[in-house]
C-alpha cells in the first residue's frame, strides 16, 4: 500500500475526505510501523515514511472513517534507564478519536515475560489481545446546538454513571439502557428538567479498561478512572456497536441535552493511565516513549506514583501537557461539552515534588482562548506529600471544597465544632477563596460524591460494608463522619427511619440554600443506597445501578421544591460575598447571625465547641450584583434555623428591626410546610432535634 509523506501536525489518524493522515510522536523511536486490520482482523504493517520535530507521519489516500488501526514502535528496550520500547506489542494511538473493544487478558499484552522478570522482553504479538483504534468520522450536524453557558451562581450540577442512570430505567428500551443514547431519550431528560438540576457531570467516559485484578474476580472497573483513550468515548457506553459508533452517538446526547437547557460536563483523568507501574500491560504510552511521557523514580526502572494507581504522567514534558491540552480543546471544540472535573488535580501541578499552583499546566489553561472559558473543576487532592491543596487553586477554577463535606457531615451528626466553621462553609468559604479573588461559587459544595458513602447509606450507616468488593473490607475510607441514626443498616424501627428521613432533609436542605454550587449525587434524591459500600468503584451492578421501582417518591418530591426554591430566590445563590455590614445606608446588615435566645452571636459564642443551633438572617435587599440586563436584584429576606442538638429546643424569633411577621416555608421535620404558620418578632418557635426550619419574612 502506498503511503506519502503526509504532515505531522495535528497528531493522530484525521480524515480529509479524501484519505487519512496518521501522526505519531515519539523522542526515542528508531522505526514506527502502522498496522491496518480488516474485518476479519488480519493486519497489514505499512513503515511510516517521514518523522518531523519526533512526529512520524504519513497519509494513506485510500483509508476511510471505519478503518481499524494500531502501531508498532521500535526503539530501545532498557529498563534500567527507562526505555520499554517492543516492537511485538500492539500500540493504541493517543490521539485515537474512536477505540473499538476491549483488552483480553493475556500474558502477551505485558512487555515482560512473567517467568523471566520484568527485564527480560516479551516477543508474543499482542495483537489478537489488543482493542484496535478506529479512523472517526468527524462529520456530525450540529446545526442548532450552542454553548449554554449557564452562569456558575446558576449552576446545580448531578454526578452521574453514564451506564448507571439507566441500566435499569423500565421506560428505556432495553438495547438503550446504559448507554448514551439512552441518556438522551425523553424519560431521562424529562426526569432532568423536572429534577430542576443544570448541568451533568458524567464520571468518566475517556475510553478505559477493566483492571485484570477485577476480571479475575468476577468484577469490573465500574467508575472508569484507568483512562487510555483521552480522545475517544468508551465505546461500551454505546448502543450502536460498529467499530467507531460512538463518537456519533456521545454527540447526539450533548445535542440532546443542550437543547433541554442542560450543560455537560466530563471528569476526566489526566493524572495516570491504565499501564500502572512496572508489572502493568503495554498498552500505549509505555511502548511508545516511556521515560517521557511518565515520571520515573531515581530508579527508572520504577514509577513515581502520586495517584495511588501505579503512575503519574510527566506534566514537565512539553508534548505531555500538548496531548492534554489538545484533548481537551477536542472535547470542547468537537464533542461541545461544557465543563471538565479534573481527577487528582493537584497530581497535575506537581513541576518536580511540591505542588506548585502555578505549574505549566495551568498557565496554558489560563492562556488557552477554548479552554479557558468553560467550566473547570478541580479535585484538589491526590495522594502525595502535600497534596491537600482545598484552597489553593487559580482563579478561572472552581475546587469539590472536601472541608464543606466534612464540616456539614460532622455538624448534622452532632460532633462538637466551632460553629464559625459552619458559617463559613455555608456562606461559600470565603477563608478558602477570598483571599485569591475568588467568588463564592469557586466552592463546588457536595455532601456525597460517588466515591463514598449515598446520602441513604451516610445516614443508615457507621462502618463501611465493602464485602462484596472481595478485599475483605479493607479498601474504601474508614473515617465517613456518618452515623447511622442508631441501628446499622436496614431496619423496620420506625423512630430510626424517621430520624433517617429528617437527616436527609437536614442535609440535602443545607447544600441548596449554601452559598456557592451544589452538586447532588445521583440517585440521592430517591434514597439509592449501595449497601454500605462506600467504595463500589468495581460494583457494575445492582449496588450502584439506580434502583427505579425502589425510588422514594416523597424524597423526590421534596428535593425538587427544594432546588426549585433555590431558583427561585437569588439570596442563595449570591454572585458576591457576604459583607456582614450594613449596606446603602440601611440599618439592616446583609447577613446577621443569631443565638438560640434571637440576640446577636457575640465573638465568645462562635468558639463553643458544643454549641449546636444558630439562626441566620439573609438580607434579600441588599444583594450587590445587578442582573444580566443591569438592573437591580431584589429578593425576599430569610431566617434560617438550625438545631442539630439532639433534643428539641425552642428558638426565639429576633426583634422587629429584622423582621415583625415570618412565614414557615420549609421545616425538615415535616418537609413543606402547606400550613403557612405565622411568628411575630420575639415568638418562639419549637425545632424538633436535628432539624432545619426556613422562615420568609412577610412584612
Amino acid at each position: 500500500m502506498d503511503i506519502c509523506p503526509g504532515q505531522p501536525y495535528p497528531l493522530g489518524a484525521v480524515y480529509d475526505g479524501s484519505g487519512t493522515n496518521f501522526s505519531l510522536f515519539s523522542e526515542i523511536a528508531e522505526h514506527v510501523e502502522l498496522c491496518l486490520f480488516n474485518e476479519k482482523g488480519e493486519e497489514t504493517r505499512i513503515d511510516v515514511p517521514e518523522v518531523t520535530g519526533y512526529c512520524w507521519h504519513g497519509y494513506l489516500p485510500t483509508v476511510e472513517p471505519g478503518q481499524r488501526y494500531g502501531f508498532r514502535v521500535h526503539g530501545p528496550w532498557d529498563p534500567a534507564n527507562g526505555h520499554r520500547c517492543n516492537p511485538a506489542k500492539l500500540l493504541l494511538d493517543p490521539y485515537a478519536k474512536a477505540i473499538d473493544g476491549q483488552v483480553k487478558r493475556d500474558e502477551a499484552v505485558l512487555p515482560y515475560r512473567l517467568n523471566d522478570g520484568p527485564d527480560a522482553p516479551n516477543d508474543s504479538d499482542s495483537a489478537p489481545v489488543m482493542p484496535r483504534c478506529v479512523v472517526d468520522q468527524p462529520y456530525f450536524d450540529w446545526s442548532g446546538d450552542r454553548r449554554l453557558q449557564i452562569p456558575w451562581h446558576e449552576t446545580i450540577i448531578y454526578e452521574i454513571h453514564v451506564k448507571g442512570l439507566t441500566a435499569t430505567h423500565p421506560d428505556i428500551s432495553p438495547e438503550l439502557r446504559g448507554t448514551y443514547a439512552g441518556l438522551a431519550q425523553p424519560p431521562v431528560v424529562e426526569y432532568f428538567n423536572q429534577l430542576g438540576i443544570t448541568a451533568v457531570e458524567l464520571m468518566p467516559i475517556h475510553h478505559f479498561i477493566h483492571d485484570k485484578h477485577l476480571v479475575d474476580r468476577g468484577l469490573r472497573n465500574y467508575w472508569g478512572y484507568n483512562s487510555i483513550g483521552y480522545c475517544a468515548p468508551h465505546s461500551e457506553y454505546a448502543s450502536d456497536k460498529r467499530p467507531g459508533a460512538a463518537v456519533a452517538e456521545f454527540k447526539h446526547m450533548v445535542k440532546t441535552l443542550h437543547q433541554a437547557g442542560i450543560e455537560v460536563i466530563l471528569d476526566v483523568v489526566y493524572n495516570h493511565t491504565a499501564e500502572g507501574n512496572h508489572l502493568g500491560p503495554m498498552l500505549c504510552f509505555k511502548g511508545i516513549d516511556n521515560a517521557y511521557y511518565y515520571r520515573l523514580a531515581e530508579d527508572q526502572r520504577y514509577y513515581t506514583d502520586y495517584t495511588g494507581t501505579g503512575n503519574s504522567l510527566n506534566m514537565r514534558n512539553p508534548h505531555v501537557l500538548q496531548l492534554i491540552m489538545d484533548s481537551l480543546r477536542y472535547w470542547v471544540t468537537e464533542m461541545h461539552v461544557d465543563g471538565f472535573r479534573f481527577d487528582l488535580a493537584a497530581t497535575l501541578a506537581r513541576e518536580l515534588h511540591d505542588v506548585d499552583r502555578l505549574s505549566a499546566f495551568f498557565d496554558l489553561i489560563q492562556q488557552d482562548p477554548v479552554i479557558s472559558q468553560v467550566k473547570l473543576i478541580a479535585e484538589p487532592w491526590d495522594v502525595g506529600e502535600g497534596g491537600y491543596q482545598v484552597g489553593n487553586f487559580p482563579p478561572v477554577w472552581t475546587e469539590w471544597n472536601g472541608k464543606y463535606r466534612d464540616c456539614v457531615r460532622d455538624f448534622w451528626r452532632g460532633e462538637n465544632q466551632t460553629l464559625g466553621e459552619f458559617a463559613s462553609r455555608l456562606t461559600g468559604s470565603s477563608d478558602l477563596y477570598e483571599n485569591t479573588s475568588r467568588l463564592p461559587y469557586a466552592s463546588i459544595n457536595f455532601i456525597t460524591a460517588h466515591d463514598g458513602f449515598t446520602l441513604n447509606d451516610l445516614v443508615s450507616y457507621n462502618e463501611k460494608h465493602n464485602e462484596a468488593n472481595g478485599e475483605e473490607n479493607r479498601d474504601g475510607e474508614s473515617h465517613n463522619r456518618s452515623w447511622n441514626c442508631g441501628v446499622e443498616g436496614p431496619t423496620d424501627e420506625s423512630e430510626v427511619l424517621y430520624l433517617r428521613t429528617r437527616q436527609k432533609r437536614n442535609f440535602l436542605t443545607t447544600l441548596l440554600l449554601s452559598q456557592g454550587v451544589p452538586m447532588l449525587l445521583g440517585g440521592d434524591e430517591t434514597g439509592r443506597t449501595q449497601q454500605g459500600n462506600n467504595n463500589a468503584y468495581c460494583q457494575d451492578n445492582e449496588i450502584s445501578w439506580y434502583d427505579w421501582e425502589g425510588a422514594d417518591e416523597d424524597l423526590l418530591v421534596f428535593c425538587r421544591k427544594l432546588i426549585g426554591y433555590r431558583k427561585d430566590h437569588p439570596v442563595f445563590r449570591r454572585r458576591r460575598w457576604f459583607q456582614g455590614r450594613p449596606i446603602h445606608g440601611s440599618e439592616v446588615k446583609d447577613i446577621a447571625w443569631f443565638t438560640l435566645e434571637g440576640d446577636p452571636m457575640a465573638e465568645e459564642d462562635w468558639g463553643q465547641g458544643y454549641a449546636k443551633s444558630l439562626g441566620i438572617f439573609l438580607n434579600g435587599a441588599t444583594i450587590p450584583n445587578p442582573n444580566p440586563r443591569g438592573g437591580p436584584i431584589n429578593d425576599d429576606d430569610f431566617y434560617l434555623i438550625f438545631n442539630a442538638h439532639h433534643e428539641p429546643l425552642n428558638f426565639t424569633i429576633p426583634g422587629a428591626d429584622w423582621g415583625e411577621l415570618w412565614v414557615k416555608e420549609l421545616d425538615t421535620e415535616i418537609g413543606w410546610d402547606e400550613q403557612e404558620e405565622f411568628f411575630k418578632a420575639g415568638d418562639q418557635i419549637p425545632l424538633q432535634a436535628r432539624s432545619l426550619v426556613v422562615l420568609r419574612r412577610s412584612s
